[in-house]
């Protein structure tokens, strides 16, 4: 990814191309951005997401072990909720049940570019 453009926006180009019905975590997307030590600038990328232009599934980015850490940041308490069972995620108590099945790890998945 070029380096011209700030890390938010790296960050946002990854997230756009999660899949439906797969999520992923903070620390994979910084991982996969090269810089691993940053899960913390990734989540904050996350809840900047919607002054976005472009929609960002931020939705689909929770912390390492399925946690909704970030559902404060979506105008509701249980809208990232259920934006995820929308997709076939099995939610309970703030926690993806499925959450290894449909983890979605971009350095596997995409090419570095």
């Amino acid at each position: 990814m070029s380096e011209e453009i700030g890390f938010f926006q790296k960050v946002y180009q990854v997230v756009v191309l999660i899949p439906r019905g797969r999520i992923t975590s903070y620390g994979a997307i910084a991982a996969y951005l090269g810089t691993k030590q940053s899960s913390r600038m990734v989540g904050w990328a996350m809840n900047q997401s919607h002054m976005n232009e472009k929609a960002i599934p931020a939705h689909r980015v929770v912390n390492r072990n399925g946690i909704l850490t970030g559902k404060a940041h979506f105008g509701g308490r249980d809208v990232m909720k259920q934006l995820l069972e929308s997709e076939g995620f099995v939610v309970e108590n703030d926690q993806i049940m499925n959450f290894k099945e449909k983890f979605w790890d971009p350095t596997i998945e995409l090419k570095q570019v």
